[in-house]
């Protein structure tokens, strides 16, 4: 084959699958042995495909503290197969420690992906489900997870995600003008909250956090929305404004932190860095 096809044993016994993978006289697939086959047989069921000569996904999805991680992955790593997953919800001090335990003496180890979202949830249900202080700490932990697993041990990872709550409903990026409209018109002459999910990973060393801000719109008349709408600010903004714009125009009082309302809370990341050893302020005061 040209390509590598990954064909699921989605089976429950070791003889349905050996059953169907004796119909494979010439070509050996890459095979995907997922928790039903492998909780239902052990490890003796991957050595045993793996002694055919089959290319193994194993996919378990693997989700704990960092360090029962490490070791799980140690015991995968030995089963000598070719990608293992876990979820990237775990945050990126497991994704490290995954790393860490996967890696074999001679350097080698198999090729670690990350499940950011499972094909049976989606953001909508996520939006709907998780209150917003846990939600946009949820996404950044992600966010954070997903970029660390790349970027190696060494780095030190930023990530945030941003939402507007209004009764506890979530606000997001408007979809037209009129979505826009309709959501400066509910924020107007209320009391709303901006949370920010902020995530820090240094090494293993990791830390989420969420922030929140009450803003206070004055009441808005319908010309005042619609100039607002066509200045084109509102579009790519969560909650339709952006308080380091136009928007401020709309803002008639604040409680918390104003860089929150932007995306990101800076006195708190910088609290969050001091506590992993990065101090900002020594590092501007460097010559």
């Amino acid at each position: 084959m040209g390509k590598d096809v990954i064909v699921a044993l989605d089976f429950d016994s070791k003889e349905k699958t050996l059953a169907f993978l004796d119909r494979f006289t010439e070509e050996k697939p890459f095979v995907k042995i997922g928790m039903e086959l492998f909780y239902a047989e052990g490890p003796s069921i991957v050595r045993e495909i793996r002694g055919r000569g089959h290319k193994i996904f194993l996919d378990l999805k693997l989700h704990d503290i960092p360090n029962t991680v490490k070791k799980a992955m140690a015991a995968l790593s030995a089963l000598d197969v070719d990608i293992v997953n876990l979820h990237a919800a775990g945050t990126a001090a497991m994704m490290t420690a995954a790393l860490e335990g996967l890696t074999r003496p001679g350097g080698t180890r198999p090729l670690l992906i990350a499940v950011t979202q499972l094909t049976s949830t989606d953001q909508e249900r996520m939006e709907r489900e998780l209150p917003p202080g846990e939600l946009v700490a949820a996404i950044s932990a992600e966010k954070a997870g997903a970029v660390a697993a790349q970027a190696g041990p060494g780095a030190v990872v930023i990530a945030a995600d941003t939402v507007v709550a209004l009764d506890g409903a979530v606000l997001g990026k408007p979809a037209d003008e009129s979505d826009a409209a309709r959501m400066l018109s509910a924020l107007s002459g209320r009391t709303h909250q901006v949370f920010t999910g902020l995530t820090v990973a240094c090494g293993a060393d990791v830390r989420t956090v969420s922030e929140e801000t009450a803003v206070t719109f004055r009441p808005l008349t319908a010309e005042e929305i619609a100039a607002y709408v066509r200045t084109g600010e509102p579009m790519d903004k969560a909650g339709a404004y952006g308080i380091q714009g136009y928007g401020a125009l709309l803002v008639e009082g604040i409680r918390g932190d104003y860089y929150n309302v932007m995306g990101l809370p800076v006195c708190r990341l910088g609290g969050l860095l001091r506590e992993l050893g990065v101090d900002c302020l020594a590092l501007a005061g460097q010559k």
